[in-house]
C-alpha cells in the first residue's frame, strides 16, 4: 500500500475526527472513502467529456482512422 501525507488546518481536522467517531471509523478510512469516491466522480466526468468529443468529431476521427 502506498501513503501520502496532507497537512489539515485544525478546524478541518477537527471535523474529520468528529465525522470519524460519529460514524465508528477512523479519520484514515473516512479519508480513503471520499478519495475513492472523488476519484470515481472524477474518472465518470472525464468518461463523459471524452464520449462528447468523440461524438464532435466523429467524422474526423473516422478520416483518421482510413
Amino acid at each position: 500500500m502506498n501513503e501520502i501525507t496532507i497537512g489539515l488546518p485544525g478546524a478541518e481536522w477537527a471535523e474529520l475526527a468528529d465525522l470519524a467517531d460519529a460514524t465508528g471509523r477512523t479519520p484514515e478510512d473516512v479519508v480513503r472513502e471520499a478519495v475513492r469516491a472523488h476519484l470515481r466522480a472524477e474518472r465518470e466526468k472525464v468518461a463523459e467529456a471524452a464520449g462528447r468529443l468523440a461524438e464532435q468529431h466523429a467524422p474526423l476521427l473516422r478520416r483518421l482512422g482510413e
